[in-house]
């Protein structure tokens, strides 16, 4: 979008056409004053949900759905995501100011019906099948935007506590800080049971969605039974909700939670029923989750296959079930892998290291990437490759990774020069070297242009994750967890500063 552009127009939406208001997409003063607006409204609904007013959050949620600010932060999310220049089945895309003027002004519940779905399939890394997609038009992208800025709330209040996936200000790297508490010691589980869930997303129940989710009825049905198009033949939807929706996370989510709840009223309660983990949970029994993802220790592998059918009855009232291939009773001595990582206990210490998969899969993606720009020059080569370097790099960084960096350094460098030497088949070693790697200061061996250099994987120091409180909330606790990260932050800086005057 231009940034330049201003489109004004008559505001006439029915709650306030006699306001006089005009709206302009680039008017900063109204963007900083709608998300101020709708912040107030969702730490209300977060306020009344944990007090246990229904009533109260059913009005609060009606009031932000149809607010213009929290339709203006709909659209907004929509067309500012990586999926804003795919279309739907209507092959409509909002790329103008006044499209997406239009689209807040038309942002309406009265007489809404969902488009089915367009259904394409994507790549699965290492597998044979494909992993099928639910793309929905712009307008009902915006209106499940619209309706999760109302659920969320909610969602964030009855979520499980060790639950880390799809939610504010939480990430894989505080799952893994959560198992290295929860396994590093010497009295801590032996056993984990490595849960995966058979096609979560398209398995979902619908009658439990409708009526277990706190959310407008009607809408939400229509969201799940709006069908997709393949090959021109509309096919119906009759279980789960579609990988590519926005509220589609969410909704996952909160068909998963309750699974802390099952594990707690069997292993962590005593012979009163009073739930208390740290004082009933002889058997070690923890659940680590993120999203569909999960693990649950065990000091032995009689209560891990215990714990395995509690998950199994549990989800089966949700119409899933769980994977008989991907599901395993591990010892820790053995090692398992979990989100890009692999956990391994070595004479009684806990290393957590990248997943041999994550490296194999980073090391193919540069690998393709190099001759996918084969033609290109060795700046733009640089520019496409930092970013995934530092993407990866930054991921691992609180691990025992820097081993496993300087490899990857050295892979790297053996694919750039084969790069460096196709395009130069006439000329000598040393010519190639100083064509490519110069010095720079210090450093030999720099793949440098004249305004970029290739980032190195062991540049990046290890710097440990804070770990997230698992009683904060994104809404209640917003100040906390914003502080958390800014700490974060500066604890990397300074890292980095410190790594950096080392090489000098």
């Amino acid at each position: 979008m231009n940034a330049h552009a201003s489109i004004t127009c008559s505001y006439s939406h029915e709650n306030c056409a006699d306001k006089g208001l005009s709206f302009s997409w680039t008017n900063t003063m109204l963007w900083d004053k709608a998300i101020k607006h709708v912040n107030r409204i969702q730490l209300r609904i977060a306020k009344a949900a944990k007090q246990g007013k229904k009533n109260l959050v059913k009005r609060l949620q009606y009031m932000l759905n149809h607010s213009f600010y929290a339709k203006m932060l709909a659209v907004k999310k929509v067309v500012s995501n990586k999926g804003k220049h795919t279309h739907g089945v209507d092959g409509n895309v909002w790329k103008t100011s006044k499209e997406k003027v239009d689209a807040v002004l038309g942002l309406s519940d009265k007489n809404y019906k969902a488009k089915p779905l367009r259904r394409v399939f994507i790549e699965k890394y290492g597998k044979r099948e494909k992993r099928p997609l639910g793309i929905p038009t712009m307008k009902d992208r915006a209106m499940q935007a619209l309706y999760l800025l109302s659920l969320e709330p909610i969602a964030e209040i009855t979520a499980d506590k060790i639950s880390f996936g799809f939610r504010r200000y939480r990430s894989t790297q505080d799952a893994m800080s959560y198992i290295f508490t929860v396994m590093s010691k010497q009295n801590s589980p032996q056993w984990v049971l490595e849960g995966d869930i058979k096609s979560c997303f398209d398995n979902i129940d619908h009658q439990w969605l409708l009526e277990t989710i706190p959310m407008d009825k009607g809408i939400l049905r229509k969201f799940l039974k709006a069908g997709y198009i393949f090959k021109g033949e509309v096919f119906p939807t009759d279980q789960g909700t579609p990988q590519g929706g926005i509220c589609s996370a969410t909704l996952a989510n909160m068909t998963l939670d309750g699974m802390e709840k099952a594990i707690a009223e069997r292993f962590w309660t005593n012979t009163k029923g009073v739930i208390s983990k740290g004082a009933y949970n002889k058997k070690l029994v923890t659940l680590v989750r993120y999203a569909d993802d999960f693990i649950v220790t065990a000091r032995d592998e009689e209560t891990a296959i215990e714990a395995q059918e509690v998950i199994r009855e549990f989800l089966k009232t949700r119409g899933l079930g769980l994977s008989e291939e991907k599901t395993h009773i591990t010892h820790i001595n053995e090692g398992f892998d979990f989100l890009s990582w692999n956990f391994r206990k070595y004479d009684g210490k806990l290393l957590i290291k990248p997943s041999k998969k994550s490296i194999k899969k980073i090391t193919e993606k540069i690998g393709n990437t190099i001759r996918q720009n084969k033609s290109a020059s060795q700046e733009t080569l640089i520019r496409t490759l930092n970013p995934i370097i530092n993407g990866w790099a930054n991921q691992h960084q609180p691990v025992c990774a820097k081993c496993i960096f300087s490899k990857l350094d050295h892979t790297v460098w053996h694919q750039l020069w084969q790069w460096a030497k196709r395009r130069h088949p006439q000329k000598n070693r040393k010519w190639i070297k100083d064509r490519y790697w110069p010095c720079a200061g210090t450093r030999k061996w720099v793949f440098t242009s004249e305004s970029a250099t290739l980032t190195l994987f062991a540049d990046k120091p290890i710097v440990r994750n804070i770990p997230v409180k698992l009683e904060s909330n994104a809404f209640s606790d917003k100040a906390y967890l914003i502080n958390r990260r800014l700490r974060m932050r500066h604890k990397k800086a300074i890292a980095y500063l410190k790594s950096a005057a080392a090489r000098q």
